[in-house]
């Protein structure tokens, strides 16, 4: 123990010596926040949070994009995340457990002044139901993240329905006199039995939106060094899994059928890509153990913090050598990803001669930032049993991806 500590703080200190020389740099991954435990339903608690605070990821809030400018606002579309909050109640019967939707997303701006964005959700019988999200002003060229539903939505208008539900993301502006539906889609409400034992336990049940349609899309995308942006972007890449993030992956990248972008010290490498749970969606209550993967869905995002897109950053090789670079080695690569020692996932794609690797899907699509939609081959069975064929239906909640086709 005390062996890798003391390795650790060495590649540490070599990589800031090696940045004050301007050498190779090394992107060290960041450690995730840890989520709360959960508690048991109770509409005075705290709004649960879906979305984990991923590395180099907005809060909610304003932040700056690097997407192209828009003249209106746009959803994007991959942040979307629509689920079922249970409410601890129904009708003030506490022996029985209802649901309200709850949405997460984040909007490209502008969002105008007196721009207010909400939510209206349709169910089969009944008047529709809406609710607003906190907004606020964002000028063009920021994304303003925001939540709204769940807990918020008054108890008396949850439901017991199961199945699907029609919803609009919205945008009205009482000073201009305008209303405008930003994104329409269907969520597929679906419930288990709680954890809970006993008789009262019998119509307690846990609801959720069923997300398998996540799992054959992948991302593959550039991002900016901390020091010299998109001089020398790094290759990061995401995908989803079912069930819980143990923290037990381990991705490799392939090139000609060789793997490339590993560098060593000492005969140990260094620099070893790195992985962490970027979103997650799970039920607001624990389902019984006897529900597939706990009705629990995250999309996990990689770092290779060893290659480069393109190195125009003027930056003398280190003592590592120099990084990886895309643009030096155009033509087919695969990312392959171990979980818990197992092959998992595959990822293909094809780097020009530019360096780039972008396939037109996510701009056909209008996805909204600037990622590169991938096909995920889904090796093995560590996701259990989940719809092979949600995709083609169901894929971004009732928009499917034209020119998209699953592994």
């Amino acid at each position: 123990m005390l062996k890798s500590v003391i390795f650790i703080v060495a590649i540490i200190l070599i990589s800031g010596v090696q940045s004050a020389h301007g050498q190779f740099q090394i992107r060290l991954p960041k450690i995730p926040k840890i989520e709360k435990p959960k508690n048991p339903p109770d509409s005075s608690q705290p709004e649960p949070k879906m979305d984990t605070q991923p590395t180099r990821s907005e809060p909610e809030g304003r932040a700056s994009i690097s997407a192209a400018s828009q003249e209106q606002p746009t959803v994007v579309k991959d942040t979307v995340h629509a689920t079922a909050y249970t409410q601890g109640s129904y009708r003030g019967d506490f022996d029985v457990w209802s649901c309200t939707p709850r949405f997460e997303f984040r909007v490209n701006g502008p969002i105008p002044s007196g721009g207010q964005l909400y939510a209206e959700f349709t169910l089969p019988a009944g008047p529709a139901i809406k609710f607003d999200c906190r907004t606020e002003e964002t000028q063009q060229g920021y994304v303003w993240s925001t939540s709204c539903g769940g807990p918020r939505v008054p108890e008396e208008q949850s439901s017991l329905y199961t199945g699907p539900i029609s919803f609009a993301i919205r945008m009205r502006n009482e000073l201009a006199g305008t209303d405008a539906t930003l994104f329409t889609g269907k969520m597929k409400i679906e419930k288990a039995s709680s954890s809970l034992v006993g008789p009262k336990a019998a119509k307690k049940f846990v609801y959720f939106v069923n997300h398998d349609w996540n799992l054959p899309i992948g991302y593959v995308y550039l991002t900016p060094s901390d020091v010299f942006g998109m001089k020398a972007p790094g290759l990061d890449f995401a995908f989803w899994i079912r069930g819980d993030y143990q923290g037990n992956f381990e991705p490799h990248l392939f090139y000609q059928g060789k793997e490339v972008g590993k560098k060593y010290l000492d005969g140990r490498e260094v620099g070893k890509p790195g992985c962490d749970p970027e979103a997650t969606i799970e039920p607001s209550q624990t389902v019984a153990n006897t529900m597939p993967q706990k009705a629990s869905w995250v999309r996990v995002r990689c770092n290779f913090f060893g290659i480069l897109g393109w190195d125009k950053s003027g930056n003398a090789p280190g003592l590592f050598g120099p990084p990886y670079q895309l643009s030096a080695n155009p033509g087919e690569y695969e990312i392959k990803v171990l979980r818990a020692n197992r092959r998992a996932r595959s990822i293909k794609f094809t780097v020009t001669q530019d360096g780039k690797f972008d396939n037109g899907i996510a701009a056909a699509n209008r996805l909204g930032r600037d990622r590169v939609i991938v096909p995920v081959q889904i090796i093995g069975d560590q996701d259990g049993q989940w719809d092979r064929t949600a995709w083609k239906t169901e894929a971004f909640y009732g928009n499917p991806l034209q020119g998209f086709v699953a592994q």
